[in-house]
């Protein structure tokens, strides 16, 4: 079966290529009647060199990739993977000589054809007076032992017309440049590997891969390798190829060992992502100077290609400074990158991370049983999402991706983690903050940063005040910022619809006399049917906008999602509050306090100390009196009574810091009874 492309014809690729190529630089001009490109300028050259290449198409950017002031002055084309035809290459030398040009360099891959057409131009122009020159380029290193076709040409190529054209650009003479592209010819290897081979306009792939396999040493024509490999880590393929063209057993290595200077290029074969080739060039410096070789440049992209294989070469070449400096002379070719002059080894690739802002101590700091409180919260909303991974992504799979559960396991884990470092903070607003950036950090994807600007947001109203209002102004901050950049409203099928509607819910706590728990638990069940009425919405935002609405039959993932955050966070809370309740009726444990989270409702009394109610306070006097009388209120040791205080002052007298002043503590007491 052949493989698809986008093309008008087959017969015609390769001339609507470098068509759309020229009509697309203006730098550059075609030659009427052939399938040849030239410099725009070719008058301003006057008195130097021209420099020629070319071969069959299929392998762009090569060459025309590389015409320009600095490099070749002209480019023939072939039809893909076909030879040029001697006429075109023999009005391309002749076109050049006409605009004034001392010479003419012909520079040739090693490939039969190539070599035949090329040489048979260059004899019948010397026959018409014109000085011609032709250098044949074989830099392939797949082969241990010789053949007697030698090397083939590959990507190393490219580097000879950035050498060869800044000689030219410099004013030196035909028989000059040809010996010395001769001998920089004879220090550089190539060798590539694919995952599969190309095709052909028009025609089957030229050989075929298991799933298991890659090809080492393959050309670019789409023919076969020196060996067949199995499929391994990246880091692993780029070892093996860069032992193998080192190797000196091998009669065509490149001489490359420690303390040796190179030039890197790792050319993409067409067909890869540039993830990959980016994960390949990293793996290519760490092996490289982990042998002791100095990278001096490294070019990285799509120099060479085999039209759509899937693989990569290695290029390298052993330069001194000379010759580095004719690879940094300036150039307008298109294709070559734009590279610092800096060498790779040696340059400093990283900085420190900025230094996060100190925080500002708060009162509610850190620690305490507050503190051990809210992890009990993270704790048991981690254990909500990861059990509804699969669920989730069942859901989300209906916008494409279906991976919402396991962005929100991600996040799980994470938090789980982070609590194992250590206690989170007390501070409502600097666990938020913390959360924030932990989810942003780990979490990844939309959501990621949907919470992370809630979370942000939410924990501004909170540094100053903790009671319900500031809770129900966390939640109004927390909508706020996600609908300013998500751009999601309400009704738009997203998470944002269950947090909506819980915080349309939470409004009531800023009623004085607000019931905590009632109206928290009206918020969880809103949130809960605002989720399930998502299944018949229609998306309005994110990913899922894209989709048919007819596909979308579930509840929104995020929104179910979030709607499960929330109940987590009220069954903790009831649970304490429940077991609160257990305890005070229990004869072992009267007249204990149980301490709750610094969620809202804290008030502070007169002497300084939280406590939810004047009751409260009243409880507190009593043990104080009942400690100068030496019992507890049950009939307990005055010792228990030193304790209880101690507890609920643990920062000395009530209200006060060591040094006297005003200490809001780190967590409240409630006495149930």
């Amino acid at each position: 079966m052949t493989s698809k492309k986008l093309l008008n014809s087959v017969a015609g690729c390769a001339d609507d290529a470098l068509a759309g190529l020229v009509a697309c630089d203006p730098n550059l001009q075609l030659l009427q009647g052939h399938r040849v490109a030239l410099r725009s300028d070719l008058d301003s050259l006057k008195g130097r060199v021209a420099l020629l290449s070319g071969g069959g198409s299929g392998h762009e950017p090569a060459h025309a990739g590389f015409i320009g002031k600095g490099m070749l002055t002209g480019v023939i084309a072939g039809a893909v993977f076909t030879s040029p035809a001697v006429g075109s290459i023999l009005a391309a030398i002749r076109a050049v000589a006409q605009a004034g040009t001392v010479g003419t360099l012909l520079i040739v891959k090693n490939y039969t054809g190539d070599r035949l057409n090329f040489g048979l131009a260059r004899e019948q122009a010397q026959a018409e007076g014109i000085p011609v020159e032709m250098v044949v380029i074989g830099d392939d290193s797949a082969f241990t032992v010789l053949k007697k076709a030698g090397r083939r040409g590959l990507c190393g190529t490219v580097l000879i017309h950035k050498v060869a054209g800044a000689l030219a650009e410099a004013g030196v003479g035909l028989e000059e440049i040809t010996k010395r592209v001769s001998a920089v010819a004879k220090a550089m290897g190539t060798l590539g590997v694919s995952l599969s081979s190309c095709s052909v306009p028009g025609s089957r792939p030229t050989f075929e891969l298991s799933a298991d396999e890659l090809e080492l040493g393959l050309g670019i024509h789409g023919e076969a390798g020196v060996r067949r490999i199995k499929m391994a880590a990246a880091d692993e393929i780029v070892a093996l190829m860069l032992d193998h063209m080192t190797n000196p057993s091998n009669a065509s290595h490149v001489p490359v060992q420690s303390g040796s200077s190179v030039v890197l290029m790792v050319n993409n074969l067409g067909g890869l992502s540039f993830l990959e080739v980016g994960i390949i060039a990293d793996a290519a410096v760490r092996s490289l100077e982990g042998r002791g070789v100095k990278i001096a440049r490294a070019l990285v992209g799509t120099f060479m290609s085999a039209l759509e294989m899937p693989g990569i070469s290695l290029t390298l070449l052993l330069v001194d400074e000379p010759l580095l400096k004719l690879i940094d002379a300036e150039t307008s070719a298109s294709a070559w990158p734009n590279v610092a002059k800096v060498p790779v080894t040696g340059r400093k690739r990283s900085r420190a991370a900025p230094t996060e802002p100190l925080e500002v101590p708060e009162s509610t700091a850190a620690g305490g049983l507050a503190s051990k409180q809210m992890a009990l919260v993270l704790e048991r909303v981690c254990a909500a999402l990861l059990g509804l991974e699969e669920h989730l992504n069942a859901l989300d799979r209906a916008a494409g991706d279906g991976d919402c559960g396991t962005t929100h396991s991600r996040a799980a884990r994470a938090i789980q983690g982070w609590l194992k470092e250590g206690p989170p903070p007390a501070s409502p607003a600097q666990l938020l903050s913390k959360l924030s950036l932990l989810l942003l950090e780990k979490m990844g994807g939309s959501s990621g940063a949907l919470y992370g600007l809630f979370l942000t947001a939410a924990a501004q109203p909170l540094k100053a005040k903790t009671d319900l209002p500031a809770w129900s102004a966390a939640m109004d901050a927390g909508l706020e910022a996600m609908q300013k950049y998500g751009k999601a409203a309400p009704g738009d099928r997203t998470m944002l619809d269950s947090l909506w509607a819980a915080g349309q819910e939470l409004q009531a706590w800023k009623s004085p006399g607000a019931d905590l728990f009632q109206i928290l638990t009206k918020a969880v069940k809103s949130a809960e049917a605002a989720a399930e009425a998502t299944k018949d919405m229609e998306a309005g935002a994110g990913r899922a906008s894209y989709i048919s609405s007819a596909r979308l039959d579930q509840p929104d993932p995020g929104a179910v999602a979030a709607a499960a955050i929330l109940r987590a966070i009220l069954e903790v809370l009831q649970s304490q509050d429940a077991g609160t309740r257990q305890l005070g009726d229990s004869h072992q444990t009267r007249g204990l306090w149980i301490p709750t989270l610094p969620f809202p409702g804290w008030v502070t009394s007169e002497s300084g100390a939280p406590f939810h109610s004047q009751t409260e306070e009243k409880l507190l006097v009593k043990a104080r009196n009942n400690r100068r009388n030496g019992q507890r209120e049950d009939g307990g040791s005055k010792e228990d009574v030193d304790g209880f205080e101690e507890a609920a002052q643990p920062h000395g007298r009530p209200g006060q810091q060591e040094d006297g002043k005003a200490q809001e503590p780190l967590w409240t007491w409630r006495r149930r009874t």
